[in-house]
């Protein structure tokens, strides 16, 4: 079983990332291939609507010159995909929100003059989100949009982790926080074929 992590924070030490550690580790504990992809490192230029994936039912298809189709190959060999993210007002971080426009279209071959596959159908894809409102005012929208994007390409949503950043004032990680992740990580395992 092989995960791949998006992650989209632009602090490689920051909240996201704090969660990340314990999740990744109990990853390898439990045996998980996983690769962590930094978008702000990427070069992901936004979708603009052009249609030319859906003429290849098979590939990414996307004429733009950036690091998409590297990261299309890591999912598309990926079981699980994990979107690692803070909220900026109420959805993911832009590096994201670009990706998965990208996505929509290359994975989901929908769009042209016939209803093509879904590339990635039946992978599963969990959530790890942080946010400086409480989960349910904070990263709610979010979680909704992405159910909503599981199903519209197929996908199978996995659970999700988020956690409410209280200010400079009171550390961000605790033990019910990395309990939290090295569950989700444990889930991963018992969802592998026996």
């Amino acid at each position: 079983m092989k995960t791949c992590i998006l992650m989209a924070s632009p602090r490689k030490w920051g909240n996201t990332a704090s969660l990340l550690e314990p999740f990744t580790n109990e990853l390898s504990i439990c045996g998980i291939q996983h690769k962590t992809i930094y978008l702000y490192d990427q070069v992901i230029l936004p979708c603009i609507g052009c249609k030319i994936c859906q003429d290849d039912w098979v590939n990414f298809g996307c004429p733009l010159e950036d690091d998409v189709q590297t990261i299309f190959d890591e999912i598309l060999s990926c079981d699980m995909l994990v979107l690692a993210t803070p909220i900026y007002a109420w959805y993911c971080t832009a590096p994201m929100k670009a990706l998965l426009d990208r996505l929509a279209y290359g994975m989901n071959k929908y769009y042209g003059n016939e209803k093509g596959p879904s590339l990635w159908s039946g992978k599963k894809l969990s959530m790890i989100t942080t946010c400086g409102y409480p989960p349910e005012k904070g990263s709610d929208i979010f979680q909704v949009g992405i159910e909503r994007y599981c199903k519209h390409s197929q996908l199978i949503f996995s659970g999700v982790i988020s956690e409410h950043d209280r200010g400079s004032q009171v550390p961000f990680m605790d033990e019910e926080k990395e309990r939290g992740v090295r569950n989700l990580a444990r889930s991963f395992n018992m969802a592998l074929p026996r």
